[in-house]
C-alpha cells in the first residue's frame, strides 16, 4: 500500500517509494515516499511563509489543539499500539504502553501551555533600574525540526512536537524510515485536533537527503533530534546557528549493593534490559553486583531470564519480540562472540534466528569489550562484581555516555555520593536506570546528548525569551 506524506498544507504522493517490513516476518508493510531535497526546501519555505499562523494563535486554543489531540489519541489507541508493533517489533503490551505514555505527554503539555510564566524583571533593584519596568514574554522559534527513531515513534514524537505545538511553532517532522506509519497516524490526529495544515510538514526518505536537507536549511531555527551518537555529533557539526537537543546513546548501568532489597526489584531489573529486545536508550546494559552477593544475584536473575517468552510481538503472551532488522542482530550476536573470546561467560547461550536474538547475559566481562563500552541495543545484559565503592563509580563512569543510572542501596550517605559523582543526566535511587516519566527532565550527559526533554523543559528549548522594557520616568 502506498501511503503519502504532507506538505504545502495537503497529503501529497511520492515518486520513488521505499518498504516497510515487519521485523518480525520481513513481511512489507506499507511503502513511503523518498522525497528530494528540493522537496525539503518547498515545505519548509511553505512553512517559514506561514509561521505567523502559529505566532498569532492564542494561548488558549493552542492548549485545545493538545487536548483534542490527546482525546483522539484516546480512541485511536488500539490501531496506533497495532501499528507500533508491526512497525518497531514492539510486543504489542509495550507497544499499548508507550501509547498510555503519549496521551501523558499530550496532558502534559496542554497543561504546561496554560501555566508557563511569562514574568516581571525587578529592575529597579538596580540603581540603573529606577524608574523602569521590565518584563519578559516567551516568543515561538518560528519553524523547528523533529527527527523522530523508531524504537518510541510515538511518544518521542510527542516530546518534542507536543511542546511545539503549545509554545506556537511550525513543525517540520521527520520520522525514522522503520517506522513512518505511525507518524503518519500522528500527522492525521494532531489535523484533526486542528492544527493548521499550513504549518506542518511530514517528510520522509533517507537521513542522508531529507534529514541533512531538514538540519542545513537556514529557516530551520531548531532541531531537536533522537537517535545515535554518531548522527547527533554529525547534526551538531552542519546545523550552523540553530538551538539543537540531542538525545543519544547510552550503555546505562546499574549497581546493586548488598545491603538493598534487590530481590524485590529482580523481575524489573530483567524487563528494564529485556523491553523492546533491549533497544531502549535507558535499557539497563551493565549491572555491577556487589561481591558477596554475585552468585546469588546472577544465578536468580538467569533464572528469570529463562522463562521470557520470545516471539510474534502482537500476541499477548510475548516478552521480548525481534530487533529492528537482521543486520543489528547479527552485529550483537558479534559482540557477544568477542566478549565470549575474550573469557566471558554467555548464559543460557547465544542464540539467534533471522531478527530474533534471544535474552542473555554477559558474566564477568572484560571491560574493555563492546558489550561493556558500546551501546548494544540488543536483549543483553553484563553483568560484574565489584567490591569498593571508589572501584563501581570508576567502573561506571568508564564510558563514552551519561544517560542514566540506576543505585540499589539502603546506606542514604552512600546514596548521596553516587548521586553526585556519577556522570550521568539522571541518578535512580532504588530503581532501574530504565525509569522514566514524562514530565521530568530526562537527558544526558557526554556522548548521551544536548539538552533536556518533558514539556515544561521542552518549552524552554524551543522558544525565545523577549525582554520588553518601559522608562516610566
Amino acid at each position: 500500500m502506498k501511503e503519502k506524506v504532507f506538505f504545502l498544507g495537503k497529503w501529497q504522493q511520492g515518486e520513488e517509494y521505499f518498504d516497510i517490513k515487519s521485523p518480525y516476518d520481513l513481511k512489507t508493510l506499507w511503502e513511503f515516499p523518498f522525497l528530494s531535497s528540493e522537496d525539503v526546501q518547498k515545505a519548509i519555505d511553505f512553512l517559514e511563509k506561514n509561521k505567523k499562523i502559529m505566532k498569532d494563535m492564542s494561548r488558549h486554543k493552542r492548549a485545545q489543539i493538545l487536548e483534542n489531540a490527546r482525546n483522539i489519541l484516546e480512541k485511536r489507541k488500539e490501531e496506533v499500539a497495532k501499528t507500533i508493533s508491526l512497525e518497531c517489533g514492539k510486543t504489542i503490551k509495550e507497544a499499548k504502553t508507550e501509547v498510555e505514555r503519549g496521551i501523558d505527554t499530550l496532558t502534559y503539555s496542554f497543561i504546561e501551555t496554560k501555566s508557563y510564566k511569562e514574568e516581571v524583571v525587578p529592575l529597579d533593584s538596580s540603581k540603573y533600574g529606577e524608574g523602569k519596568m521590565g518584563f519578559y514574554i516567551r516568543e515561538p522559534l518560528g519553524v523547528v525540526a523533529t527527527i523522530t527513531p523508531f524504537n518510541f515513534p510515538l511518544n518521542l514524537a510527542l516530546h518534542k512536537i507536543a511542546p511545539s505545538v503549545g509554545v506556537g511553532n511550525c513543525i517540520v517532522f521527520k520520522p525514522a524510515s522503520y517506522t513512518a506509519r505511525t507518524g503518519k497516524l500522528l500527522v492525521e490526529i494532531l489535523l484533526e485536533a486542528g492544527y493548521p495544515p499550513e504549518c506542518i510538514a511530514f517528510l520522509t526518505g533517507s537521513g542522508s537527503v531529507v534529514g541533512e536537507s531538514i538540519v542545513q536549511n537556514d529557516y530551520v531555527k531548531a532541531v531537536s533530534f533522537t537517535g545515535s551518537l554518531e548522527i547527533g555529533e554529525r547534526i551538531s557539526r552542519i546545523a550552523k546557528m540553530k538551538r539543537i537537543t540531542l538525545e543519544l546513546g547510552s550503555n546505562s548501568a546499574c549497581v546493586v549493593f548488598k545491603d538493598s532489597e534487590w530481590e524485590k526489584y529482580l523481575e524489573r531489573m530483567v524487563r528494564g534490559a529485556y523491553a523492546l529486545a533491549g533497544q531502549v536508550c535507558i535499557s539497563i546494559q551493565r549491572i555491577y553486583v556487589e561481591k558477596e552477593i554475585y552468585d546469588e544475584f546472577s544465578q536468580r536473575y538467569l533464572e528469570k531470564v529463562k522463562t521470557l517468552k520470545v516471539g510474534d510481538p502482537l500476541s499477548e503472551e510475548t516478552d521480548v519480540g525481534p530487533m529492528i532488522d537482521e543486520a543489528n542482530a547479527i552485529r550483537a550476536e558479534n559482540w557477544l562472540k568477542e566478549s565470549e573470546e575474550k573469557g566471558a561467560e554467555i548464559l543460557p547461550e547465544i542464540k539467534r534466528e533471522g531478527t530474533i536474538l534471544y535474552p542473555c547475559i554477559v558474566k564477568n566481562a572484560s571491560e574493555d569489550t563492546k558489550v561493556c563500552k558500546k551501546e548494544a541495543f540488543a536483549p543483553l545484559v553484563v553483568i560484574n562484581p565489584f567490591e569498593k565503592d571508589n572501584e563501581v563509580i570508576e567502573k561506571v563512569n568508564n564510558s563514552i555516555y551519561g544517560l542514566q543510572c540506576g543505585v540499589f542501596t539502603k546506606d542514604i550517605k552512600r546514596a548521596f555520593r553516587f548521586a553526585k559523582e556519577i556522570e550521568v543526566g539522571g541518578v535512580i535511587i532504588n530503581d532501574i536506570p530504565s525509569y522514566r516519566v514524562d514530565l521530568m527532565p530526562y537527558g544526558g550527559v557526554k556522548g548521551s546528548g544536548i539538552g533536556r526533554e518533558g514539556p515544561h523543559f521542552t518549552f524552554d528549548e524551543l522558544s525565545e525569551i523577549k525582554l520588553i522594557v518601559f522608562n516610566l520616568s
